[in-house]
């Protein structure tokens, strides 16, 4: 066949195939269509008065907080970690890397003037956010998603400082490299050599029956799923002595998502079922994994690794489409590996783009059950549960109940973005 014949063949959806002419190995790649990336140069220098260093909590402090609470000691604490396959010594070194880094921190805003204030992240609240002009989150990405997820103003910024890099990826945080020269970020900060980045966020509105709009934090806490499920009964147990459990207006949560949202039954052997519509379309019934709906800065996370295809299935599906077809499909490794990467790049999409990205994990389709999109863009997206047990998880660290009769409405506000830098390596 021609090349006109190949590239209409493979040709679909977001991605657009080219093919350079040429010979046998000439190269296949996908062309993603471009996409917003807006990122302002600042036009003065950031000079806060009051910052908020956030900072994480290591696993030596969880394994601490866990065991020593219990009334054992810091020997006893060793020996059941080695029980554990864990070193002791591992997680103090770990631990200490990152407190020599947040103290880093601390020190390079306090010799620029900047009135400090550290708090850990299970004491972080509304009124740490108001008190201060900047709040640097000290961890990871999880510390990150924990500090954006309090901060409302669109005009106040969060920075992310990864504080072990060895140990953490950092999506979301400054280049490691200023990990060990806070200082240097600092002065480029002070200095204007930055670009404001604002990331969309996801807001989320609850009506219908069964509705708990308080929310469970799972950060701090490492439940089981019946600790998970006691946590929502009480919360439950206390709205329902001051309200009623049945908005009939949708009620807005208090809590925003920079990277996706989950929905889906706390028990994940069981099939999640609910009824969903795409940009006030029509209602679908589904019943699958679960459902993740993510903004661009999501993308290159969860929602990345539920969608992304490795080479083994690309090379599977061009064999089965050179033998369908009749084309002269080279199965060889730099086409596979090109088509692969090409593909999973086309899930990625920039953090300022005002689009919704959803996911539907490992659809059910039968006669009764459809699934006419199990991925696609949206400006909106609804849900209405008709689960037993489940759950809509924000960032994988906040958690609402979501049963039988609840109704999500999941968009994106001009108002909720979220203030951040780009600082060049």
């Amino acid at each position: 066949m021609t090349s006109r014949a190949l590239r209409n063949l493979l040709s679909f959806g977001n991605p657009v195939v080219t093919i350079f002419g040429g010979s046998y190995c000439s190269r296949l790649y996908f062309h993603q269509t471009a996409v917003c990336k807006v990122a302002w140069q600042a036009k003065s220098g950031f000079k806060p008065s009051k910052v908020a260093v956030v900072t994480k909590t290591t696993r030596y402090e969880f394994e601490q907080q866990r065991y020593l609470y219990a009334g054992l000691s810091e020997e006893d604490l060793k020996q059941l970690l080695a029980l554990k396959g864990s070193s002791y010594c591992g997680l103090l070194e770990r631990h200490n890397i990152h407190t020599q880094n947040v103290t880093q921190i601390v020190d390079s805003l306090q010799r620029e003037g900047v009135e400090v204030r550290v708090v850990k992240r299970g004491e972080y609240n509304e009124d740490t956010v108001r008190w201060a002009d900047a709040i640097v989150s000290a961890g990871g990405d999880g510390t990150m998603l924990l500090v954006a997820s309090k901060v409302f103003d669109k005009n106040k910024p969060v920075i992310g400082v990864n504080t072990d890099p060895e140990r953490s990826e950092g999506h979301l945080c400054l280049p490691v490299r200023y990990t060990h020269a806070f200082s240097e970020a600092l002065h480029k900060l002070r200095k204007g050599e930055f670009r404001w980045q604002w990331r969309q966020r996801i807001r989320m509105h609850l009506e219908g029956t069964g509705i708990n709009p308080t929310p469970v934090d799972l950060h701090e806490q490492q439940l089981s799923l019946e600790q998970h499920n006691k946590a929502h009964r009480s919360s439950t147990e206390s709205q329902h002595s001051t309200t009623h459990n049945s908005y009939t207006t949708p009620h807005l949560l208090p809590v925003r998502g920079l990277n996706e949202i989950f929905i889906g039954e706390s028990l994940s052997s069981r099939a999640s079922y609910y009824e969903i519509s795409i940009d006030d379309g029509p209602w679908e019934k589904q019943k699958s994994s679960g459902l993740s709906i993510c903004t661009g800065t999501g993308s290159k996370a969860w929602s990345y690794n539920i969608n992304k295809l490795v080479e083994q299935a690309v090379e599977d599906v061009l064999r089965i489409g050179k033998a369908k077809t009749g084309l002269d499909i080279p199965l060889i490794r730099e086409v596979i590996e090109s088509v692969t990467e090409a593909y999973n790049e086309s899930l990625i999409f920039s953090p300022e783009e005002n689009r919704l990205f959803f996911s539907v994990r490992e659809p059910i389709v039968n006669r009764v059950f459809s699934n006419s999109r199990q991925r696609g863009f949206a400006s909106k997206v609804c849900v209405r549960s008709r689960c037993w047990d489940a759950c809509m998880v924000v960032d994988g660290g906040t958690s609402f109940e979501f049963n039988d009769g609840a109704i999500a409405s999941i968009s994106l506000h001009d108002e909720d973005l979220l203030k951040t830098v780009i600082l060049e390596d």
